[in-house]
């Protein structure tokens, strides 16, 4: 196992930012329950209303209309659900229209049943066929409720950006809901809910520096809301209950504002990405990057080498001292093919190395990332030459 180390894995999880850090040590020390109301409690919540608010501008919404939950996943179950509420009147979601490419807590429905789940395609770049999701949606029975539309805003696995005011118009046009996990873009695309980018997002702390363990939804406005996933003592207004995790959440805040100061900057990154795309270029040539033909994050490279497969790649470059993912990292135990590359009209491929970097990976970090990608080309070269020779 190598000494030196390089993290290029921040899709997956990013690395504690300093900030966030001091904010949860000094929540630690705030003993009371948020909920109480006494000095020691107001304190508490001054913490958690701070949080709100720095999370709301890092999509320019409304703090009042922040909801945290306990990362994406619960925020996406939350969300999925054919019953919602707006004052005391229910409101029924009869359908959930998700891409085919979209992460596994989108893909697999939530609370609505498989039958009542449809799935959009997508081109050879996994972006969203637009086509499809506008005649899908014109289709779509409003006398038995309305239709819930829910897509990511970038992918996980690729990078790739989808046109989200395009599908924002679609669904609007056909009077339905949008939700959009903004999970990859949030801190590296400008999100400005005021604007009508969704209905409601999907946020996860330690996409950005935050700690895990915390997320939340964030809505353009509190007049329709889902039933609540978990039903407790009241806390965030009733849609989540539970007492706060104070010392996450004033992570989670702290790492949303550096995430929107350096929101500006982190296109930057991208010179970093073709650096390591032009080093996977040069000594496998034959390697595919995927994703190329769209917009993408500047941070995010795909690609697969012929003739090794993701997960043994992926461990030769472990031992060699760079950590990367062999897809999501969601799934990446599991042996098997990428369904965005499946999605994407790779067939059955086995998958694909993911490369993600943040505004700290240095030249360092890429000559590591060189030195490992060589001794693995190498090797497959001495592997084929082998074959060939034994074939003659």
């Amino acid at each position: 196992m190598a000494t030196k180390r390089a993290y290029l894995d921040y899709n997956a999880s990013a690395p504690l930012l300093p900030a966030a850090r001091e904010a949860m040590v000094a929540a630690l020390d705030v003993t009371a329950n948020p909920s109480s109301v006494h000095a020691e409690g107001r304190v508490a919540r001054r913490l958690i209303e701070t949080a709100r608010r720095e999370v709301a501008a890092l999509g320019n919404a409304r703090p009042e209309h922040v909801v945290f939950t306990s990362g994406a996943t619960e925020a996406a179950s939350t969300l999925l659900t054919s019953d919602w509420q707006m004052g005391r009147g229910s409101v029924r979601m009869s359908r959930l229209y998700v891409s085919e490419a979209d992460h596994p807590c989108l893909l697999n429905g939530g609370r609505f049943p498989a039958a009542q789940v449809t799935r959009i395609g997508v081109d050879a770049n996994g972006v969203a066929d637009l086509e499809a999701l506008a005649a899908a949606l014109s289709g779509h029975d409003m006398a038995d409720g309305l239709p819930l539309v829910a897509i990511h805003a970038a992918n996980n696995e690729t990078g790739v950006i989808q046109p989200i005011d395009r599908i924002a118009e679609i669904v609007k046009a056909a009077g339905g809901v949008l939700v959009v996990d903004a999970v990859q873009a949030a801190g590296r695309v400008s999100i400005d809910m005021s604007a009508g980018y969704a209905d409601y997002l999907i946020l996860s702390s330690h996409k950005i520096g935050g700690p895990k363990g915390v997320g939340a939804i964030v809505a353009a406005s509190d007049l329709m809301m889902p039933r609540p996933l978990i039903n407790g003592g009241g806390q965030e207004k009733g849609h989540r209950g539970g007492t706060e995790n104070l010392a996450a959440i004033a992570g989670f805040g702290a790492a949303a504002r550096e995430a929107l100061a350096g929101l500006q900057t982190f296109d930057a990154v991208g010179k970093r990405r073709d650096e390591i795309e032009a080093i996977v270029k040069l000594l496998v040539p034959e390697a595919e990057i995927f994703g190329t033909g769209a917009p993408r994050l500047a941070n995010t490279t795909f690609f697969a080498i012929p003739g090794i497969k993701a997960e043994t790649a992926q461990i030769a470059f472990d031992l060699a001292g760079v950590a990367l993912s062999a897809g999501s990292a969601c799934s990446s135990g599991k042996v098997g093919p990428s369904h965005v590359l499946k999605a994407m009209g790779h067939g059955d491929r086995l998958g694909a190395l993911r490369v993600s970097i943040g505004s700290v990976t240095g030249a360092e970090d890429i000559e590591l990332f060189r030195t490992a990608l060589a001794g693995i080309a190498a090797r497959q070269a001495a592997r084929e030459k082998v074959g060939r020779e034994e074939a003659a």
